[in-house]
């Protein structure tokens, strides 16, 4: 335990002293919530904005798989486009579907 001292006076003031460094506390507690939850969510938008790791093309009518890119290859932005794995890119390129000539798609994944 430690010493206190014996008079009201000063345990009074002790505890409103007290008082004041836990709201300051508090004020610290809630300001590094705040920043971390803003830290979150940023982190949590430019997850979101990540393009895929692998994409592939699609024939604008029937929808077939057209040609494999790159996530980041902008020579698919302005046609339809599909998400795929790792995977399923080795076996569309396996499968005779053409690897972007600017993103070589190929290359990354090893085969030629």
């Amino acid at each position: 335990m430690i010493d206190l001292p014996p008079d009201l006076p000063r345990l009074r003031t002790l505890r409103t002293w007290h008082e004041q460094c836990l709201r300051e506390i508090d004020h610290a507690i809630a300001a590094a919530e705040e920043q971390a939850h803003v830290e979150r969510q940023a982190q949590e938008r430019r997850a979101a904005a990540a393009p895929p790791p692998w994409m592939v093309g699609l024939q604008d009518i029937t929808g077939t798989p057209e040609e494999l890119h790159q996530g980041g290859c902008i020579m698919w932005a302005h046609r339809r486009r599909k998400a795929v794995t790792r995977d399923e890119a080795r076996e569309l390129l396996a499968a005779g579907i053409r690897a972007c000539q600017f993103c070589k798609p190929d290359l990354e994944l090893g085969i030629l």
